[in-house]
Protein backbone atom coordinates (compact mmCIF):
# COMPACT_ATOMS: atom_id res chain seq x y z
CA UNK A 1 0.00 0.00 0.00
CA UNK A 2 1.24 3.62 -1.06
CA UNK A 3 0.68 6.50 1.26
CA UNK A 4 1.27 9.84 0.49
CA UNK A 5 3.23 11.21 3.22
CA UNK A 6 3.59 14.72 1.72
CA UNK A 7 0.21 15.34 0.97
CA UNK A 8 -0.94 14.10 4.39
CA UNK A 9 0.92 16.22 6.05
CA UNK A 10 0.67 19.03 3.94
CA UNK A 11 -3.07 18.94 3.92
CA UNK A 12 -4.57 16.10 6.55
CA UNK A 13 -6.58 13.41 6.41
CA UNK A 14 -9.57 11.47 7.81
CA UNK A 15 -9.06 8.52 10.25
CA UNK A 16 -12.39 6.51 11.48
CA UNK A 17 -12.97 5.00 14.64
CA UNK A 18 -11.81 1.14 15.73
CA UNK A 19 -15.70 1.12 16.45
CA UNK A 20 -14.97 -0.77 20.44
CA UNK A 21 -17.98 1.91 21.46
CA UNK A 22 -20.12 2.02 18.57
CA UNK A 23 -20.05 2.60 15.17
CA UNK A 24 -16.91 4.02 12.94
CA UNK A 25 -16.84 7.85 13.13
CA UNK A 26 -14.63 10.06 10.72
CA UNK A 27 -12.17 12.37 12.63
CA UNK A 28 -10.42 14.83 10.73
CA UNK A 29 -6.53 15.13 11.41
CA UNK A 30 -5.03 18.31 11.00
CA UNK A 31 -1.49 19.60 9.60
CA UNK A 32 -1.12 21.12 13.10
CA UNK A 33 -2.58 18.44 15.21
CA UNK A 34 0.05 15.56 12.71
CA UNK A 35 3.15 17.36 13.36
CA UNK A 36 2.77 17.58 17.06
CA UNK A 37 1.26 13.38 17.38
CA UNK A 38 4.03 13.05 14.52
CA UNK A 39 6.58 14.04 17.17
CA UNK A 40 5.30 12.42 20.27
CA UNK A 41 5.01 9.26 18.43
CA UNK A 42 8.43 9.51 17.21
CA UNK A 43 10.39 10.46 20.67
CA UNK A 44 8.33 8.58 22.79
CA UNK A 45 8.88 4.54 21.17
CA UNK A 46 12.45 6.06 19.54
CA UNK A 47 11.97 5.72 16.16
CA UNK A 48 14.94 7.03 13.91
CA UNK A 49 15.57 7.01 10.27
CA UNK A 50 17.46 4.03 10.52
CA UNK A 51 14.32 2.06 11.96
CA UNK A 52 12.50 -1.04 10.61
CA UNK A 53 8.63 -0.90 11.28
CA UNK A 54 6.30 -3.88 10.76
CA UNK A 55 2.98 -1.69 10.19
CA UNK A 56 -0.18 -4.49 10.42
CA UNK A 57 -3.06 -2.82 11.88
CA UNK A 58 -5.23 -0.93 9.14
CA UNK A 59 -4.33 2.54 8.28
CA UNK A 60 -7.35 3.57 8.01
CA UNK A 61 -7.40 3.06 11.78
CA UNK A 62 -5.09 6.05 14.26
CA UNK A 63 -3.05 2.91 15.28
CA UNK A 64 -2.30 1.95 11.93
CA UNK A 65 -1.67 5.13 10.40
CA UNK A 66 -0.76 7.54 13.48
CA UNK A 67 1.22 5.36 15.56
CA UNK A 68 3.95 4.55 13.94
CA UNK A 69 3.40 4.36 10.17
CA UNK A 70 3.31 7.87 9.00
CA UNK A 71 5.68 9.25 11.98
CA UNK A 72 8.23 6.66 10.26
CA UNK A 73 7.60 7.53 7.07
CA UNK A 74 8.26 11.02 7.69
CA UNK A 75 11.61 10.65 8.90
CA UNK A 76 12.35 8.14 6.02
CA UNK A 77 12.63 5.20 8.16
CA UNK A 78 11.75 1.74 6.59
CA UNK A 79 7.95 0.87 6.70
CA UNK A 80 6.25 -2.52 5.65
CA UNK A 81 2.93 -2.22 5.40
CA UNK A 82 1.37 -6.09 5.81
CA UNK A 83 -2.44 -7.72 6.25
CA UNK A 84 -1.99 -9.20 10.08
CA UNK A 85 -1.42 -12.47 10.48
CA UNK A 86 -0.14 -14.18 13.49
CA UNK A 87 1.72 -16.52 11.75
CA UNK A 88 3.12 -14.95 9.27
CA UNK A 89 4.59 -12.12 12.25
CA UNK A 90 6.16 -14.29 14.10
CA UNK A 91 7.92 -15.43 11.41
CA UNK A 92 9.24 -12.14 10.57
CA UNK A 93 9.16 -9.80 13.25
CA UNK A 94 12.98 -10.60 13.73
CA UNK A 95 13.54 -8.40 10.78
CA UNK A 96 12.25 -5.29 12.48
CA UNK A 97 12.91 -2.91 15.31
CA UNK A 98 9.34 -1.89 15.39
CA UNK A 99 5.63 -2.48 15.62
CA UNK A 100 1.99 -2.06 16.53
CA UNK A 101 -0.58 -4.52 17.57
CA UNK A 102 -3.43 -4.72 19.24
CA UNK A 103 -4.06 -7.07 22.28
CA UNK A 104 -6.46 -9.12 19.70
CA UNK A 105 -3.50 -9.81 17.78
CA UNK A 106 -1.13 -10.09 20.47
CA UNK A 107 -3.33 -13.24 21.94
CA UNK A 108 -3.62 -14.48 18.15
CA UNK A 109 0.48 -14.27 18.50
CA UNK A 110 0.40 -15.86 21.94
CA UNK A 111 -1.24 -18.93 20.62
CA UNK A 112 1.02 -19.66 17.74
CA UNK A 113 3.85 -22.32 18.84
CA UNK A 114 6.77 -20.34 17.54
CA UNK A 115 5.90 -17.53 19.79
CA UNK A 116 7.13 -18.88 23.14
CA UNK A 117 10.56 -20.33 21.30
CA UNK A 118 11.22 -16.09 19.58
CA UNK A 119 13.79 -13.90 20.37
CA UNK A 120 12.28 -10.14 20.70
CA UNK A 121 15.44 -8.21 22.14
CA UNK A 122 16.00 -5.23 20.35
CA UNK A 123 12.37 -5.12 19.36
CA UNK A 124 10.40 -2.13 20.14
CA UNK A 125 6.14 -3.63 20.39
CA UNK A 126 3.18 -1.30 21.09
CA UNK A 127 0.42 -2.16 22.37
CA UNK A 128 -3.42 -0.67 22.46
CA UNK A 129 -6.69 0.01 21.15
CA UNK A 130 -8.24 -1.98 23.46
CA UNK A 131 -7.74 -2.39 27.04
CA UNK A 132 -3.67 -4.44 27.34
CA UNK A 133 -4.16 -7.11 30.04
CA UNK A 134 -1.52 -8.01 32.23
CA UNK A 135 -1.07 -11.85 30.62
CA UNK A 136 0.02 -9.99 27.54
CA UNK A 137 2.49 -7.87 28.70
CA UNK A 138 4.16 -10.57 30.96
CA UNK A 139 4.34 -12.71 27.73
CA UNK A 140 6.02 -10.43 25.55
CA UNK A 141 8.50 -8.53 27.85
CA UNK A 142 9.38 -12.56 29.15
CA UNK A 143 10.33 -13.06 25.32
CA UNK A 144 12.62 -10.22 25.30
CA UNK A 145 10.60 -7.38 23.64
CA UNK A 146 11.12 -3.51 24.86
CA UNK A 147 6.80 -3.03 25.79
CA UNK A 148 4.71 -0.23 25.35
CA UNK A 149 1.16 -0.27 26.90
CA UNK A 150 -0.06 2.65 24.77
CA UNK A 151 -3.48 4.60 25.37
CA UNK A 152 -4.94 7.08 22.51
CA UNK A 153 -7.73 7.50 20.80
CA UNK A 154 -8.70 8.90 16.92
CA UNK A 155 -9.16 12.26 18.75
CA UNK A 156 -5.77 12.73 20.44
CA UNK A 157 -2.53 11.19 20.28
CA UNK A 158 -2.47 8.13 19.37
CA UNK A 159 0.05 7.95 21.35
CA UNK A 160 -1.02 10.06 24.52
CA UNK A 161 -0.39 8.01 27.60
CA UNK A 162 2.00 5.04 28.08
CA UNK A 163 4.37 2.68 29.93
CA UNK A 164 7.28 1.26 28.96
CA UNK A 165 8.56 -2.16 30.19
CA UNK A 166 11.57 -3.79 29.85
CA UNK A 167 12.11 -6.14 33.20
CA UNK A 168 9.62 -8.85 33.68
CA UNK A 169 10.15 -7.92 37.23
CA UNK A 170 8.89 -4.47 37.33
CA UNK A 171 6.03 -6.38 35.34
CA UNK A 172 5.33 -8.35 38.47
CA UNK A 173 5.93 -6.10 40.99
CA UNK A 174 3.40 -3.26 39.22
CA UNK A 175 0.44 -6.06 38.71
CA UNK A 176 0.67 -6.96 42.06
CA UNK A 177 0.04 -3.41 43.07
CA UNK A 178 -2.61 -2.56 40.54
CA UNK A 179 -5.98 -1.72 41.60
CA UNK A 180 -8.30 -5.07 41.10
CA UNK A 181 -9.74 -5.52 37.43
CA UNK A 182 -8.06 -2.62 36.24
CA UNK A 183 -5.60 -2.55 32.89
CA UNK A 184 -2.48 -0.14 33.07
CA UNK A 185 -2.51 3.36 30.69
CA UNK A 186 0.68 4.96 32.04
CA UNK A 187 2.27 7.86 33.71
CA UNK A 188 4.39 8.58 30.68
CA UNK A 189 1.73 11.54 29.51
CA UNK A 190 2.09 13.47 26.43
CA UNK A 191 -1.29 15.46 26.85
CA UNK A 192 -2.89 17.50 29.53
CA UNK A 193 -5.06 15.44 31.68
CA UNK A 194 -7.82 15.27 34.28
CA UNK A 195 -10.45 13.30 36.49
CA UNK A 196 -13.88 14.12 36.68
CA UNK A 197 -16.09 11.80 38.55
CA UNK A 198 -13.71 9.24 37.39
CA UNK A 199 -14.00 9.94 33.68
CA UNK A 200 -10.37 10.87 32.13
CA UNK A 201 -10.59 14.10 30.15
CA UNK A 202 -7.51 15.30 28.27
CA UNK A 203 -6.56 17.82 25.80
CA UNK A 204 -3.48 19.15 24.31
CA UNK A 205 -1.53 19.83 20.63
CA UNK A 206 -1.83 16.19 19.90
CA UNK A 207 -5.95 16.43 20.49
CA UNK A 208 -8.41 17.96 17.30
CA UNK A 209 -10.14 19.37 19.85
CA UNK A 210 -9.17 23.03 21.41
CA UNK A 211 -10.50 22.36 24.83
CA UNK A 212 -11.12 19.44 27.40
CA UNK A 213 -12.06 16.68 25.88
CA UNK A 214 -14.00 14.10 28.09
CA UNK A 215 -13.10 10.31 26.76
CA UNK A 216 -15.62 8.59 28.04
CA UNK A 217 -12.92 6.11 30.13
CA UNK A 218 -12.81 5.44 33.57
CA UNK A 219 -9.18 5.57 35.26
CA UNK A 220 -7.69 5.10 38.68
CA UNK A 221 -5.04 7.49 39.41
CA UNK A 222 -2.42 5.53 42.12
CA UNK A 223 1.23 7.13 42.51
CA UNK A 224 0.78 9.29 39.24
CA UNK A 225 -0.12 6.31 37.45
CA UNK A 226 -2.98 5.91 35.19
CA UNK A 227 -5.39 2.69 35.29
CA UNK A 228 -8.25 2.18 32.89
CA UNK A 229 -11.48 0.27 34.55
CA UNK A 230 -13.91 0.75 31.79
CA UNK A 231 -16.23 2.92 30.05
CA UNK A 232 -18.79 5.43 31.40
CA UNK A 233 -21.47 4.32 27.92
CA UNK A 234 -20.92 0.73 28.18
CA UNK A 235 -19.69 -2.21 30.44
CA UNK A 236 -16.34 -3.55 29.51
CA UNK A 237 -14.72 -7.03 29.95
CA UNK A 238 -11.57 -5.96 30.45
CA UNK A 239 -9.98 -9.90 29.73
CA UNK A 240 -11.68 -10.38 26.50
CA UNK A 241 -10.04 -7.73 23.32
CA UNK A 242 -12.98 -6.00 21.81
CA UNK A 243 -13.66 -6.18 17.85
CA UNK A 244 -12.27 -3.58 16.44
Amino acid sequence: MQIDTTDIINNGITIYSSGTSGEPKPYFQTPAKIKNANGVALMSQCISKFSRVYTCCKTTHAGGLLAQTLPALSIGAQVDIVDFNAYDFVRDIGNYTHTHITPKHAKAIMLTKGFWTLDLKGIWITCGADPVTWDIIQAFVGQGATFMTNWGMSEIGPVAINKVFKDIDEVAELKESAPPNATILGYHKYCEYKVVDNELYVRGDICIYDDWYATQDQVIVQNDMLYYTGRTNKDVDLWTPQKG
